[in-house]
């Protein structure tokens, strides 16, 4: 799948970033374009990868280039007021080009969750190419404030992306690790899959002939029934043989070899764990609507038996008969197995970030009736109560 990628704020950004550099790296082909989006100048020329041409300042008149802190209707504020200027640049993207736009976001800062949805919303009114949003949960530790910021972006960065997929902190940060390990860490886990499952959309003139093809469409169609998506993940190293061949054997009713029992049982195998294991996001994987099963790794080792089991049993598993699957044939030495579940509508640590931002709101409130001078750009009088996403 070709994308318009956007980083939005400074963890989106840096995501982003590392995108760019992995696609690149690894020839891959899905970044199409690029934008960088921040109010903070030095997170802006600290990016690597995006060429500076395609980073955006805003907020310029009212932050003067520092940053919103942790004041996410700070950062909508100035998304809407630079709202023509983020479009200019976005409009250079050639969209005939693209599948995608994917919007890359943390949802506990002030830029990325304030902004990132301003812009969603005016790309789904402009463009008829569907936009994805990937939001990045904080861990609980990080503080209440953060899970306000999320509780309420999530909200209206779900109404306004045709699937967000996210991606929780608190689910993948290891005890004893710092904070800079950790989100190294994190953001390796995060390009790992993602990269996966929008590689395998991409055409391109590989001599790798896939036995089930995941094109574009189907990742669309995955992810067309809206609401929140998770992704599962599993992998194991094999024994490469020097006969690609094997793959090519014939069976009984005349077409490729489904006999590979070793293979089929890995790839079953490595399905079972992508979804009962950690996912992106902890979630009921019976709720989900539609589901995409990609398997990835040498063509020798993928079959169309294993890639079919592995499918039924994720049909099974989330009660949908929408589980579409296919493979990606590529030169790697392992098997790999990328799950998308999308349109799951029960997941406990959403709901318990949500109760999470609501209690710190009004903690918050009270504590500014009695220091309004530390805590006014905190809370605004008018705010709504945070709703429940399911």
């Amino acid at each position: 799948m070709k994308l318009a990628l956007i980083g939005f704020g400074q963890a989106g950004g840096k995501i982003a970033d590392q995108f760019v550099k992995y696609d690149t790296e690894n020839q891959l082909g899905i970044v199409e374009e690029i934008v960088a989006v921040n109010s903070a100048r030095a997170d802006l020329q600290g990016l690597e990868s995006i060429p500076e041409d395609r980073r955006i300042l805003i907020g310029s008149d009212e932050v003067k280039g520092h940053g919103v802190g942790a004041d996410n209707q700070k950062g909508q504020r100035i998304a809407e007021s630079d709202l023509d200027e983020m479009m200019n640049k976005v409009n250079d993207v050639p969209v005939h080009k693209v599948d995608a736009f994917l919007v890359v976001a943390g949802l506990g800062g002030g830029t990325g969750s304030g902004g990132a949805p301003v812009l969603a919303r005016e790309l789904r009114r402009r463009y008829t190419e569907p936009v994805y949003g990937l939001g990045l949960l904080p861990a609980e530790n990080e503080g209440g404030i953060y899970s306000m910021n999320a509780g309420r972006s999530l909200k209206t960065f779900v109404d306004q992306v045709d699937s967000l997929l996210l991606f929780d902190n608190d689910e993948w940060r290891e005890s004893g690790e710092s904070v800079s390990e950790g989100y190294d860490m994190i953001n390796e886990e995060i390009i790992k899959r993602f990269s996966i499952l929008f590689a395998a959309g991409v055409a391109d003139n590989s001599s790798q002939v896939a036995e089930s093809v995941v094109d574009a469409s189907e990742i669309i169609n995955t992810l067309e029934c809206g609401g929140i998506a998770s992704i599962g993940y599993a992998s194991e190293e094999v024994e490469i043989s020097s006969g690609l061949l094997d793959r090519f054997r014939s069976d009984d009713n005349g077409g490729l070899d489904t006999t590979g029992s070793e293979d089929t049982n890995r790839i079953t195998s490595l399905g079972r764990q992508a979804v009962l294991g950690r996912l992106t996001l902890s979630c009921d994987v019976g709720t989900a609507k539609k589901a995409l099963v990609i398997v990835s790794g040498p063509p020798e080792k993928l079959n169309r038996k294993g890639i079919e089991k592995a499918r039924q049993w994720v049909e099974e598993e989330t009660g949908t008969m929408e589980v579409r699957g296919g493979d990606y044939p590529v030169d790697d030495e392992r098997v790999s197995v990328c799950v998308l579940l999308s349109g799951v509508t029960d997941s406990q640590r959403v709901k318990k970030m949500q109760e999470i931002g609501i209690e710190a709101k009004h903690n918050i409130e009270e504590l500014s009736e009695q220091s309004p001078e530390e805590l006014a750009d905190l809370v605004k009088d008018d705010d709504d109560e945070l709703d429940s996403l399911f």
